[in-house]
């Protein structure tokens, strides 16, 4: 496990420090130091250097943007297969009046169950659905946190 310290609402988020503290600091500090290049040699500059300049800009925010998307994606393909399992471990937890409203729990709602522990999640889970409970809201509901030290 990536930690072992118990997790509870107060400390269940975590950096990623490669992404965090390297790659965004990194491409983020690329494009604005593209953007004072371009801006501070404006008017020194011939076209042909300030067409450089600009797709030196273009080619610094699609570097950002491609390490955002790929952030974002192993985020999303994570919240899938929450999604999945959230369901499966309802499907068993679950009295059969619930099982049947299971697929009316959002994908945000899905995601903030994970946190909750076999004994609450069928209860927390119809709260939930008649509440219209959001991610953050049921996390803050939980008694007994389920530790989550995989989430990327």
């Amino acid at each position: 496990m990536a930690e072992t310290r118990p997790q509870t609402y107060a400390n269940h988020t975590r950096f990623d420090p490669p992404f965090h503290f390297f790659l965004l600091p990194v491409f983020g500090l690329g494009v604005i130091l593209t953007l004072v290049h371009f801006f501070a040699h404006l008017r020194e500059s011939d076209l042909r250097d300030n067409i450089h300049s600009f797709f030196l800009i273009v080619l610094a925010v699609a570097l950002l943007t491609l390490v955002l998307k790929v952030r974002l994606y192993a985020v999303r393909v994570q919240d899938r297969v929450i999604r999945l399992e959230e369901r499966l471990r309802l499907t068993q937890l679950s009295p059969e009046p619930l099982r049947a409203r299971i697929p009316e729990l959002t994908e945000d709602q899905l995601v903030g169950l994970r946190f909750a522990s076999d004994g609450e999640v069928a209860k927390l889970a119809e709260r939930a659905l008649n509440e219209k409970m959001t991610r953050k809201q049921i996390k803050q509901a939980i008694q007994t946190w389920r530790p989550d030290y995989w989430r990327v």
